[in-house]
């Protein structure tokens, strides 16, 4: 099976490849791109907040936007044309569209990027959080208005002093500050009683485990506007064999399609995770990112986007275009995996395998940052599709329920 690479032009011409992620990290494929393609992040000019609906009567905040309905060039309205490649070859184009509709908000948090020096990242857009907002926040914009704030995240370098994700308290400290402070923001500025979607991914989820058990979990007329929240990456933990408990003492994992109010999360791996795997095993690795370090009598939370109710399905994968040459910015593979919820010596995961024979030469995922790791720089991608139709059913459901 072919490995999916990245393929760079540096300014003389000369073409490389380079495996994604190459130096270890969490978060999506710009971190690669941003280390291998350019020596720096380039910052570009902020867009802070003003005011709740463009209205001008709400004082000015100090949050830095990446994703801002309204704003110029919003890396999460970007293009969704996709070219879906069959096990035959056979192709076809779709371009799903931004909504329209203001009803429904997303809270989007990035994975890990930042490639700054520092273990801190500053509060600019820079090249790989745009990049980033782009490959994740653009999916869910066909049923959301996104939101993303620029936040002091631990970067890259901060990881890879700690490979084991333990980081120090003062790092996670920073990193949860600044983006409760965008959230904050964004309930009080952005939000204007509508219902809410809760995105993220990896260092992105840990962080959004910790502003829905602190901000939004206890609080009733909060939680009843959530219609859903994806947490790929960040280990959301239940006592074994329950639904809720855990990280969150009244927002339950989701078990049915439609289903509001609840959390779509899992971590991939193409087998049981190792013993010292960073996700899908409770109290260690992206666990210890949002405090969470007990072990015993818990479970990781698996939910299967492509079946919520349990049971193998087939996933939508789709991925950025870069990965094989397409005329459009998104290539899809469809029928090429199969997912299911796993657990087996403690360790709770959502099992991809690929569904079709070796007459099928389509590129495949592998764990590019090794088996402690599996698949979790791919765990959006292989699902995109899944994840997406899940919100639309739920605010579907939504909408009836309060009219």
């Amino acid at each position: 099976m072919k490995d999916m690479q990245v393929t760079c032009l540096s300014g003389s011409g000369a073409k490389h490849q380079v495996s994604r992620f190459s130096a270890v990290a969490a978060g999506l494929l710009v971190a690669t791109l941003t280390a291998s393609c350019s020596s720096t992040a380039t910052a570009t000019s902020a867009t802070t907040s003003t005011s709740a609906s463009g209205s001008g009567s709400a004082p000015a905040t100090s949050t830095v936007w990446l994703c801002l309905p309204g704003m110029t060039d919003d890396p999460c309205q970007q293009s969704l044309a996709t070219t879906a490649v069959t096990a035959t070859g056979a192709r076809s184009v779709s371009s799903p569209k931004p909504t329209a509709s203001t009803t429904f908000a997303c809270f989007y948090v990035y994975g890990t990027v930042s490639q700054e020096p520092s273990v801190n990242a500053d509060l600019r857009r820079g090249k790989a959080e745009i990049t980033t907002a782009e490959e994740q926040g653009t999916p869910f914009s066909p049923v959301c208005q996104v939101y993303a704030p620029i936040y002091r995240q631990v970067t890259v370098a901060g990881l890879e002093a700690h490979p084991d994700l333990n980081l120090g308290p003062a790092e996670t400290v920073t990193a949860y500050d600044s983006i409760k402070a965008g959230f904050e923001d964004f309930l009080t500025h952005e939000l204007d009683g509508r219902p809410f979607v809760m995105i993220g991914d990896s260092q992105g989820a840990a962080m959004l485990n910790m502003l829905l058990a602190r901000l939004v979990d206890n609080v009733p007329a909060l939680r009843s506007r959530l219609v859903t929240a994806i947490i790929l990456g960040g280990n959301v933990e239940v006592p074994a064999g329950q639904l809720v408990g855990g990280t969150f003492k009244h927002i339950p994992a989701c078990s049915r399609l439609g289903e509001t109010g609840c959390v779509i999360a899992y971590s991939s791996f193409p087998s049981t995770p190792p013993a010292d795997s960073l996700f899908g095993r409770p109290g260690q690795g992206v666990s210890l990112q949002s405090g969470q370090t007990a072990r015993q009598g818990l479970q990781v939370v698996c939910v299967n986007p492509a079946a919520l109710s349990g049971g193998p399905a087939t996933l939508g994968a789709v991925f950025p275009s870069l990965l094989q040459t397409a005329s459009t910015p998104w290539v899809s593979y469809p029928g090429l995996y199969t997912a299911r919820c796993e657990q087996s010596d403690g360790a709770s995961w959502l099992d991809v395998t690929k569904a079709t024979g070796p007459a099928d030469h389509r590129p495949t995922v592998t764990e590019d940052l090794g088996p402690a790791w599996g698949y979790h720089v791919w765990d959006l991608g292989l699902a995109q599709d899944n994840l997406v139709s899940d919100v639309a059913a739920a605010e579907m459901t939504w909408t009836q329920d309060h009219r």
